[in-house]
């Protein structure tokens, strides 16, 4: 369910945003390709992630998507939202980000993501402030995958 706010057409200023405001993303399954891609970009070869006959036996019982692999759909999937497009006039830079792997992602699982304000505060200059947005991967059995708080500095008043 999409807050009012990300429903709107004009640029969102960061004092428009409230705590509990949210909006989902489109969707997009996790495949070998990927999963190889990222192997190859990354350098990450665990057996895990890329040896179906290792991973049949482990408590998993089946390869699983690297959580890096995860968190970066994550962050694409937002990036290209028509929600974050609205907010991106205002955002100066990513200041922290603090994520967990709750449940592991399956190659064939297919993710949205849940963006959610959790809560924002003026960050020391009179025209900056600090949001802190929950973004959580979720697929299609309707489980948290990843937990990410990407902690933003929004310039105030870049949007109106």
């Amino acid at each position: 369910m999409d807050s009012h706010i990300f429903s709107q057409r004009a640029p969102i200023d960061w004092h428009a945003l409230q705590e509990g405001d949210a909006f989902d993303t489109a969707s997009r399954t996790i495949t070998e390709t990927d999963v190889v891609n990222f192997a190859c970009l990354s350098g990450d070869f665990n057996r895990l992630h890329v040896d179906r006959e290792y991973a049949a036996a482990t408590p998993f019982g089946q390869r699983i998507a690297h959580g890096l692999l995860v968190l970066s759909v994550l962050s694409g999937l937002t990036t290209q939202s028509s929600a974050y497009r609205l907010l991106e006039p205002s955002i100066l830079a990513l200041k922290d980000i603090a994520c967990r792997f709750p449940r592991p992602t399956f190659l064939g699982d297919t993710i949205r993501v849940r963006v959610s304000v959790q809560s924002k505060h003026d960050a020391g200059k009179p025209d900056r402030a600090e949001v802190l947005f929950r973004r959580e991967a979720i697929n299609q059995r309707d489980e948290v995958v990843v937990q990410a708080d990407f902690r933003m500095l929004l310039q105030k008043g870049a949007a109106v």
